[in-house]
């Protein structure tokens, strides 16, 4: 007799049955019970298990390897439960696993290497969760994910959160509330076909925080409040093969030295906010406006943040040639031009001490010359003078 399906809702369950379960089964529910843990192998042996539902559960603790030995299992559903942590290996090891659900949960913290070595998931769903930070290595070594998609309200996303994470289809964070995008965020980050940051408060993009990250078909960057870009950092080993930078509020110029884009292959750069007042001139001249390729349809596409008086209005209506440069600016320039009128000024005192020199050289020269003249001519009068008295 075959008992494909097993369906205990609401049956005050305080453990999983698993001697009571029959190995044949390939649907489980046991939704709405009173089991606070998943025990290391509490599933072990049902081995024809395709679909586990623990929704409504007391669930507050999953051990390591808890779904161990299921190599079958397409769907696992973990939703509406008070668990807080996805524990070390929670999740590991889970092979062509196609659905995660861990939505409506309180989960707050992923350890490192939750998901390692689980792969060809086309959907890890953990919206709807009090999750406001990422540990370094939460999703590490997990390989063929089709959908990550993160809840809103995260606050901090630790180095090396996704690194060794290979292959995805979509990572999508958005609604985040960062002080900061740190470095290394995304390195060890391979193989996106689309990472995008959206409708969130980014905080100062940091040095190299997509420094590692390689091999994305299309990185967005959406709707988002960047107080300070300190770098981006997009070399050929990047090979990004379209970056949208849209709907951005930038609150300060980035520096036009710490913006490279050789790895970018397409820059869309539309409906952004900069500041326009003085260093306007700065981010005209570089690069990331000459990644856009195009310089007059970047200023009919993009805005201005400041001053108040020109806030919203298109970078095009404004008399850019009559914005004056800022004071950095014009520092640097002028000591650019100290510089060379101190190197000419060195030159021509240089110039002037050797012609001294070789003036009072040529003096000396005469005056020694006139002196020996002088001394030839009193001799000479001297023997003419002998000469005559002897001639009488």
């Amino acid at each position: 007799c075959l008992f494909p399906q097993v369906l205990c809702n609401t049956g005050g369950l305080a453990q999983i049955p698993l001697r009571q379960l029959p190995s044949t089964v390939e649907n489980l529910a046991l939704t709405k019970n009173n089991f606070p843990v998943i025990k290391p192998d509490s599933f072990a042996g049902l081995r024809a298990l395709k679909k586990l539902s623990l929704d409504g559960n007391n669930i507050t603790r999953i051990k390591q390897f808890a779904f161990r030995g299921l190599p079958r299992l397409k769907e696992l559903s973990i939703q509406y439960t008070p668990l807080q942590t996805v524990a070390q290996f929670a999740f590991a090891g889970l092979q062509n696993l196609s659905t995660i659900l861990l939505s409506h949960n309180q989960i707050a913290t992923i350890e490192g290497n939750a998901f390692a070595g689980t792969s060809n998931v086309k959907l890890i769903l953990l919206s709807n969760n009090p999750l406001i930070r990422i540990d370094t290595s939460a999703f590490s070594s997990l390989t063929n994910v089709g959908h990550l998609i993160l809840p809103s309200g995260i606050r901090t996303i630790e180095p090396d959160a996704f690194l060794g994470m290979d292959t995805v289809g979509l990572l999508k964070l958005a609604y985040m509330d960062l002080k900061e995008l740190s470095p290394y965020t995304f390195r060890g980050l391979t193989n996106v076909l689309l990472l995008t940051l959206q409708e969130s408060d980014l905080g100062i993009i940091c040095a190299d925080a997509f420094t590692g990250l390689s091999q994305v078909d299309k990185l967005q960057i959406l709707n988002n409040k960047i107080d300070l870009i300190e770098e981006l950092n997009f070399t050929y080993t990047a090979d990004i093969k379209l970056l949208k930078f849209h709907g951005n509020h930038v609150l300060e110029t980035p520096d036009p030295n710490s913006i490279i884009i050789d790895g970018v292959s397409q820059l869309e750069l539309v409906n952004n906010h900069f500041p326009c007042g003085c260093h306007i001139h700065t981010l005209l001249d570089g690069p990331l406006v000459e990644g856009a390729h195009n310089l007059s349809e970047f200023l009919l596409k993009n805005y201005c943040i400041s001053p108040l008086d020109v806030n919203g209005r298109a970078m095009a209506e404004l008399d850019i040639d009559s914005i004056g440069r800022c004071q950095d600016q014009l520092t640097k320039g002028n000591l650019g031009s100290s510089a060379a009128s101190m190197a000419l000024s060195v030159n021509v005192t240089l110039l002037i001490a050797a012609a001294t020199i070789e003036l009072r050289i040529l003096r000396t020269l005469s005056q020694q010359l006139l002196l020996l003249w002088q001394y030839r001519a009193r001799g000479s009068r001297g023997r003419r003078r002998r000469w005559h008295l002897v001639g009488r």
